[in-house]
């Protein structure tokens, strides 16, 4: 920068920024973002507090409650804060772990062994994007206490009672100008606590939401949870599997210190070909992996190799396992305590610590290798999974080669019933997956041929929930998709060479239309989640509706649309009313034309008022037309309802929650019947437009 664009740089000019000012001016570099994983970040902070008193062996319950004013508590019968004189900034401890950044117990001494919370930010990060906090400390014989508004403290520590009760109890009210939306997920609040229960055996954690009563019995009752579990990581394993057959009766589990580092790891195959694998580090959820992880994968698959060898499930001439083999089917868990983990930024995604590894690899080697030789009939059963794996991906392999040597040898031709746009370019390029040849062939002349490109289907495509890549691969509806797509599958798959950043599920407003949506976004997630990931994924909304009034026309979506444009016609019927000094203007009974429509005479059902006494006014001419498929629509109403990028509603698909996404995909495509039943029980009375 020249002198003369900013002649009084100078040393005033460098901020400095003292006390908790550097977490309000860049909270996202503390907790991750200001939206709605970064407001639950908060209670993850203030809980694992309490959670590593337990976790020292200092605390046996915690109690998390969501309170009226968007307040949060949670307290601990731990050992409590230490409230007396800081020898080097002569304050309370309390106020210096509260108001101080990198302040804590967990940079040296013996206080904690191990601790998921290690920056010793959490409670002052908390305190600083709150608009108040309390904490209230209970070192019997004393209660202390002390208040903060937007991390500054209202007044010293002070004691405010007597107790024979040791522990923390911190209570805060996030700030609205950081976080714009203060809405605290109850489901989600619940799965993590659930989560820590399991990864901490012996600890009770209770949570209440006293925010609004629900009525139970004709009785207001507030939500509760309560988690205890003395099988720790093993009952997390059942509990994972619940709704999976095991393809092998007994829980494999170890848990060991190696080189100071406690090891505990836990596992079980199952029937299915999707597995899971969760690992945490110091009850950190690392959701990117991390050492522990590769320690795991690596220690499992040689000690398995050796095995098969051994006893002669290999032969000689016959191929390794591949580490897909082994993990197809597995539910795992990995977890390790480790005094000093070094994690890749303070949201602790990924487990860096090079110890982890080597310990992990160690413990499994020497464990595994035992409980396979005392449970044959497990090691068997394992052996039969493991081996049906490697020969469904050789089988699998050569389906793949098939698809892209096909897909490469057609060059631009791709599939036949493709009918691409002209543009090379992905960033401007949309591909509609629509269903039928008359959905196509609508389609196809109302599109915009430069950008968007049509790929009908013909009936619903394979589920492929429960199947193996090749038999997915035979299905000449898949291949074509696969080919058009242009990124390949499996390991093969390659996102830079997607050929379209937009991909549109078009289908019509029905349960036909519906199971193959939901048939298409099983496909995309089982095996192009990465396209889910980032965003390609998107669902058309066509209108269910058409209300016509003389040149005037209206596309509308849902019924309460539809019953908003009836109720304006109303109006507008009411207002000319007024304006000729007559009676109130009706719009009388009408009814709606189409395949199921109530009239089977007339394109399109005609809304005219009650014949009532002389004055009424009549509104006649307005008709609607309920779309049953996108067939039904002529080139141009398609085009301006649901391809035009100025007119349309387009739902992109997300996955903000892959482990539940995953169960609710198991859910509704998979094998098993009865945990489907139960979804539609549930959620019956929720469903609108149902049409059967």
């Amino acid at each position: 920068m020249s002198k003369e664009n900013n002649p009084t740089y100078s040393a005033k000019d460098i901020q400095v920024l003292t006390g908790l000012e550097p977490v309000r001016k860049r909270p996202g570099m503390y907790i991750g973002s200001t939206g709605v994983d970064g407001l639950h970040h908060l209670i993850w902070e203030v809980f694992d507090n309490s959670l590593d008193e337990a976790m020292a062996g200092h605390a046996k319950n915690i109690e998390v409650s969501l309170l009226p004013e968007d307040k949060v508590s949670v307290s601990d019968d731990g050992r409590g804060i230490p409230t007396d004189i800081h020898p080097k900034t002569k304050k309370s401890a309390l106020e210096v772990a509260a108001t101080t950044l990198h302040a804590g117990g967990k940079f040296g001494g013996e206080s904690y062994k191990v601790s998921g919370g290690l920056h010793g930010v959490g409670l002052s990060v908390v305190n600083a994007l709150s608009l108040w906090m309390k904490a209230e400390v209970r070192r019997k014989p004393d209660v202390f206490a002390q208040e903060y508004k937007i991390g500054k403290p209202l007044y010293p520590v002070k004691k405010i009672g007597k107790t024979q009760e040791t522990g923390t109890t911190i209570t805060f009210q996030p700030d609205p100008e950081i976080f714009k939306e203060i809405i605290f997920d109850w489901t989600r609040i619940v799965t993590h606590l659930r989560q820590q229960a399991y990864l901490t055996k012996g600890v009770k954690i209770v949570i209440n939401d006293a925010r609004k009563p629900l009525l139970v019995d004709k009785k207001e009752q507030f939500p509760s949870h309560t988690f205890y579990f003395e099988g720790g990581i093993v009952s997390y394993i059942s509990f994972l599997n619940r709704r999976e057959e095991p393809a092998h009766s007994n829980i494999f589990y170890i848990g060991k210190d190696q080189s100071d580092i406690f090891v505990e790891v836990a596992f079980q195959y199952t029937n299915d070909i999707s597995g899971h694998e969760l690992s945490f580090a110091n009850n950190v959820h690392t959701i990117e992996g991390g050492m522990h992880v590769t320690g795991f994968r690596s220690a499992i698959t040689r000690t398995l190799n050796d095995y098969a060898r051994k006893n002669g499930f290999l032969k000689e001439k016959e191929e390794n396992l591949s580490g897909e083999d082994i993990r197809e089917g597995l539910t795992s868990i990995i977890s390790v305590k480790l005094r000093e983990p070094q994690f890749e930024g303070q949201t602790k995604a990924k487990l860096g610590t090079p110890d982890a590894r080597t310990a992990v690899e160690s413990v499994i080697n020497a464990e595994l290798a035992d409980w396979l030789e005392r449970n044959p009939s497990d090691a068997r059963a394992i052996m039969g999974k493991v081996i049906l794996a490697a020969k469904a991906r050789i089988a699998a392999k050569a389906a793949k080669e098939s698809v892209i040597r096909k897909g490469a040898l057609e060059g631009f031709t791709l599939p036949g019933k493709l009918a691409d746009c002209s543009s090379k370019n992905p960033e401007e390029s949309e591909l509609f997956i629509v269903e039928g040849e008359s959905a196509g062939g609508s389609s196809k002349q109302g599109r915009n041929r430069r950008t968007q490109a049509i790929l009908p289907l013909k009936g619903k495509i394979l589920n492929v929930e429960k199947a193996r890549i090749d038999r997915m691969l035979a299905s000449e509806e898949i291949r074509s998709l696969v080919i058009a797509l242009g990124t390949a599958i499996a390991e093969e798959f390659d996102l830079t060479k997607l050929r379209y950043h937009k991909i549109v599920i078009m289908t019509d407003a029905d349960v036909d239309g519906a199971h193959i949506r939901t048939l298409l976004l099983t496909l995309f997630y089982r095996y192009f989640r990465q396209l889910v990931e980032a965003g390609h994924i998107y669902i058309a909304q066509p209108p269910l509706y058409k209300i016509q009034k003389g040149q005037s026309v209206n596309y509308v979506y849902n019924d309460t649309e539809r019953d908003r444009v009836i109720q304006e016609l109303q109006k507008a019927a009411d207002e000319k009313s007024k304006a000729k000094g007559k009676g109130k203007g009706e719009i009388g009974d009408w009814e709606v034309s189409g395949v199921d429509g109530a009239s089977e005479n007339a394109p399109a059902a005609e809304v005219t008022s009650v014949n009532g006494a002389d004055g009424d006014v009549k509104i006649s001419g307005v008709s609607i037309q309920r779309y049953k498929g996108l067939g039904e629509m002529n080139p141009t109403q398609l085009w301006e309802t649901t391809m035009n990028p100025e007119n349309r509603v387009l739902l992109q698909v997300t996955t903000d929650d892959a482990e539940k996404a995953d169960q609710i995909f198991d859910v509704l495509m998979g094998s098993d019947v009865l945990p489907r039943k139960k979804f539609i029980q549930t959620h019956a009375k929720n469903v609108k437009n149902l049409d059967v």
